[in-house]
């Protein structure tokens, strides 16, 4: 019997490493929080050159977990919700569900060592992303309810041939894109620190941010969690990641700007707009159904006032752009990049505000691939977070890949280009149908490498 490609070696749990008198008090969940109940773990992942043993040094990957189970330690210090586990009080009479998170009663992050014999071209040079690279996280298809038994966090480091995958797994519930990666880069720091301290220079904001006379402990009206929790399959799907280089980028921009005449359209928008219609046009959507293209807005700089990025948890909404496929298709590209632009100006406090109070009125659980319709794609993660920064002793990462969370019909997950500069590397999930039209869809191709398109 063959055995599995990525063994498992050995796997422990971490807790904060000193005592925190704050994690007493249940940490109770705001609507952004509760919202995502349904979803799926965050999950992304860094893979390095494998470090060569040095004459003191005869086994590097020994020193590398030993230091990062260290530094994820101290690191919990701050962010100790991320040690905890999910708990739920029910209550008869009404019917009521709280969800909060409970820091005391758990064993800890979960941090797992295993091997893959596989080598860092095994990942990089098939076209599509290998179905491999979802054995490098913990937790795979687990929705974030599952954190009532399940850790919060999970850091597992898988050893290759040559080189060192580490992918990190975080409860959607407790953690927006913004807070994770907050999080990977203070242990990060924490790892290549001289000296091992508790201080770090951005402590997290842990208090959770309510609606004004709202009580915290948010009551549900639901007396199980089959009353709210879905768990989707996915089909056949492949997944690939497309590089847009700064210049393709700066491109986009300016062809968008120059169509409808203004300077506002940002990059971002400019090559979702780009993926909106040329994946429709792939799909073969019929002219008169209607398409979506979801971003998620970050709210820290919409709240009154403004919250810091220091804030830790979720403060993040989609913002939804639509248009029949006809009309997406039929207009030049510049319209489609307005119209998302347009979402963007739109999603003002107000809008904030509204949105929470309907969701006090009527709590609804996101659930990926079901809210976006069937012609929809969303857009996931940013290139403007800063995940090329994390090293762990082995220099920059060589590349970034996503774990189960990216596997739906119309999933796009950015990250930044490796070489930084405004280039971006897009990762697209869809049907192999589909696939295969966006990689013959000229207009996608020539906007990917730069190409002035007819």
């Amino acid at each position: 019997m063959n055995l599995p490609i990525v063994q498992t070696i050995s796997e422990c749990f971490i807790k904060p490493q000193y005592p925190v008198e704050e994690i007493k008090p249940p940490i109770y969940l705001a609507p952004w929080d509760l919202a995502m109940l349904s979803v799926l773990y965050l999950q992304k992942g860094l893979l390095f050159i494998k470090p060569t043993p040095t004459n003191d040094q005869q086994n590097p990957v020994k020193t590398l977990l030993e230091k990062l189970k260290e530094s994820l330690s101290l690191t919990l210090i701050h962010f100790y919700p991320l040690a905890g586990r999910l708990a739920t009080h029910k209550q008869e009479n009404p019917n009521s569900y709280s969800v909060y998170i409970d820091c005391n009663n758990s064993p800890g992050a979960k941090f797992i060592y295993a091997t893959a014999n596989l080598s860092i071209s095994d990942i990089l040079s098939p076209v599509d992303v290998p179905l491999v690279v979802q054995s490098f996280f913990d937790h795979q298809g687990a929705i974030n309810h599952d954190g009532h038994t399940m850790s919060l966090l999970s850091i597992q480091v898988t050893e290759l041939i040559d080189g060192i995958f580490i992918g990190c797994s975080i409860n959607h519930v407790v953690a927006d894109g913004t807070s994770y990666w907050h999080f990977v880069n203070t242990l990060s720091n924490t790892y290549r620190a001289q000296e091992k301290s508790y201080e770090i220079s951005r402590p997290p904001i842990l208090t959770r941010c309510f609606p004004d006379g709202c009580d915290p402990i948010i009551k549900l009206p639901f007396s199980h969690h089959d009353q709210f929790i879905r768990r989707v399959e996915s089909p056949p799907l492949r997944t690939r990641i497309f590089h847009f280089s700064s210049q393709s980028v700066a491109k986009l921009k300016c062809k968008a700007n120059s169509e409808c005449k203004t300077l506002n359209i940002s990059s971002f928008q400019a090559v979702c707009a780009l993926i909106w219609r040329c994946v429709t046009r792939a799909r073969r959507v019929p002219c008169d159904q209607e398409t979506s293209c979801s971003m998620a807005a970050d709210n820290r700089t919409r709240m009154e006032p403004p919250l810091p990025n220091e804030y830790f948890g979720n403060l993040s909404q989609p913002l939804i752009g639509k248009a029949s496929s006809g009309e997406l298709l039929e207009h030049r590209f510049g319209w489609a990049a307005w119209r998302l632009h347009e979402a963007v100006a739109g999603h003002s406090v107000r809008v904030v505000r509204e949105w929470v109070d309907k969701w006090m009125e009527h709590p609804f659980m996101y659930i990926l691939g079901k809210f976006s319709g069937q012609f929809g794609v969303i857009m996931r993660w940013s290139p403007r977070f800063e995940m090329y920064e994390c090293e762990f002793g082995m220099g920059r990462a060589v590349a970034i890949r996503s774990g189960y969370d990216a596997r739906f019909d119309g999933k796009v997950a950015f990250s930044p280009g490796y070489e930084g500069g405004g280039s971006m590397d897009v990762e697209v999930c869809l049907s192999p149908e589909a696939m295969s039209g966006l990689e013959s869809d000229g207009e996608f191709m020539d906007g990917v490498n730069g190409i002035e398109h007819g």
